[in-house]
C-alpha cells in the first residue's frame, strides 16, 4: 500500500474550525453508526457497486469489515483532523483501485448520498430533533466524503429539496441483483464473525430492514408484513430508550476509537 500520508489534500469544503461546538458534537455522535447496514444494501442496491463488493471484498470471512472501513471514512471526512481525512481517502484510492467502475463520480455520488440519508433518518426515527436547518447543515457537512471521492463538488446538492429530488431519481433506477442479494447474505447472516457481532445481528437485521425504502425492500425479497413492523417498532421503542440513558459522552466515544485504528492500520501499511 502506498503511504497513505501522502494522499491527496481533502475537500475545501473540509471545514472544521468554522463549525460551532453544539453541531460538531452532534456531527460526533454515533447515532448513525444503527443505520451502517442500511447505507450498505443501499448502496449495493447499484448492480456496478454490488459487483465490485461481491468480487473485491472479504464479506464472507470478515463481513464486518466494510461497515467498520465506512465508519471510519464517515468519522474522518466529517469529525476529523485534515491528515485524518487524507489518511481515509487514501485508504479508499488503494480499495478501489482493481474494482471497475470504483472511481465513477455517480457511483461515488450516490453512495456519499445513502450516507448522509442515513444520518438523517436515524437521528430524527431514534429521537434527536432534526429540523430544516439542520438537514441542510448535515447535508453541507457530508459534502467532503463525496468530493474527497473525486466527485466533482458541484455535482452535490447544494440544497435539501435538490437532494431529494436526486434521491427520488435514484431510487427509481436501483436495481438489486443477485450479486447483491450475496452480499447481504454473508452481511446480515454471517458465520465467521466474532461472536459479539453475531449476537448484535438479530437488532442489526430488524433496524436494516425496516429502514430501507419500501421498493427496495421488496427487491431483495425481504418479509414485511404486521409482524414485522410490529417487531421494528419494538426495537425502535428500546434504541431510543437506551440512547436516552446513555451519556451523550459514550455516544461520540465510537468516533476516535474508530480513527485510532485506522491510524494503527496506517502505521503498518506505510508504504505501497
Amino acid at each position: 500500500m502506498r503511504d497513505v500520508r501522502r494522499a491527496s489534500r481533502p475537500s475545501p469544503g473540509h471545514d472544521q474550525g468554522g463549525r460551532n461546538p453544539a453541531f460538531r458534537r452532534f456531527l460526533a455522535d454515533s447515532t448513525p453508526v444503527v443505520a451502517g447496514g442500511r447505507a450498505i444494501l443501499l448502496q449495493i442496491a447499484d448492480p456496478v457497486v454490488a459487483a465490485g463488493v461481491r468480487r473485491h471484498s472479504d464479506f464472507a470471512r470478515r463481513p464486518q469489515q466494510r461497515l467498520a472501513h465506512t465508519l471510519m471514512y464517515v468519522v474522518a471526512v466529517v469529525v476529523g483532523t485534515p491528515e485524518d481525512a487524507a489518511v481515509a481517502a487514501s485508504f479508499v484510492s488503494h480499495a478501489h483501485r482493481p474494482v471497475a467502475g470504483a472511481d465513477d463520480p455517480d457511483r461515488q455520488l450516490w453512495v456519499a448520498a445513502t450516507l448522509v440519508d442515513s444520518a438523517i433518518r436515524t437521528h430524527r426515527l431514534l429521537g434527536s430533533p432534526v429540523d430544516d436547518e439542520r438537514a441542510e447543515d448535515l447535508l453541507r457537512a457530508y459534502r467532503p466524503i463525496a468530493t474527497a471521492l473525486r466527485v466533482p463538488a458541484e455535482r452535490w446538492p447544494d440544497s435539501m429539496a435538490a437532494f431529494e429530488r436526486y434521491w427520488v431519481s435514484t431510487l427509481a433506477q436501483l436495481r438489486v441483483t443477485d450479486e447483491a442479494r450475496g452480499v447481504v447474505r454473508d452481511l446480515l447472516h454471517p458465520r465467521h464473525a466474532p461472536g459479539w457481532v453475531r449476537a448484535a445481528m438479530p437488532v442489526v437485521r430488524i433496524v436494516t430492514v425496516g429502514m430501507l425504502p419500501a421498493t427496495v425492500r421488496a427487491q431483495y425479497g425481504f418479509a414485511w408484513g404486521p409482524r414485522e413492523v410490529r417487531r421494528f417498532r419494538r426495537t425502535v421503542a428500546g434504541l431510543r430508550l437506551f440512547r436516552a440513558v446513555v451519556p451523550s459522552a459514550l455516544l461520540r466515544l465510537p468516533g476516535p476509537l474508530l480513527l485510532r485504528a485506522m491510524h494503527r492500520t496506517a502505521r503498518r501499511y506505510p508504504a505501497a
